[in-house]
């Protein structure tokens, strides 16, 4: 049996600004890579939190039936709001402990919907540190954030 992996990041131009959101998943057998796959996406106008909500939302997403499955992020806010604030927010109809609501509850719940239907492990890794799948995660939300990125013009 393969073990899963999702190595998810995101990152934006601006914050706000365009934004791009990359996945490396990949499944590992004995020790080796059994099957890889690449994901990548972006918004004209996001920030980074929502890039690396999308991130692990569209690792869910994109398996086609329950797994077990380790999402790797170098997101605090993702990890710990998965793990920990989303119970909060839920018992108080998706506002935060003063009150107000929660930012992008939209995306919070359909990553609470998509990790309903999976046996899911959150860690979570340094960025930009010299892990080899976090940063491979990285190129992928830069390129994902490419075509949204506005031309540069040679100045003169």
């Amino acid at each position: 049996m393969a073990e899963l992996f999702a190595y998810t990041d995101g990152a934006c131009s601006g914050n706000p600004g365009p934004g791009g959101w990359g996945v490396l998943m990949r499944a590992v057998q004995d020790g080796r890579v059994a099957k890889e796959r690449e994901l990548k996406g972006g918004e004209p106008d996001s920030t980074n939190n929502r890039m690396e909500l999308l991130a692990a939302i569209n690792a869910l997403e994109t398996l086609a039936r329950p797994s077990t499955i380790t999402v790797v992020t170098d997101s605090q806010y993702v990890k710990n709001g998965v793990t920990n604030w989303i119970h909060g927010w839920k018992r108080n109809g998706w506002k935060t402990a003063a009150k107000k609501p929660v930012k992008n509850a939209e995306l919070w719940q359909r990553l609470d919907a998509a990790q309903a239907r999976h046996k899911v492990t959150w860690e979570w890794v340094k960025g930009h540190a010299g892990h080899p799948e976090n940063e491979r995660a990285d190129e992928l939300a830069r390129e994902g954030m490419k075509p949204f990125k506005p031309a540069r013009t040679p100045s003169g």
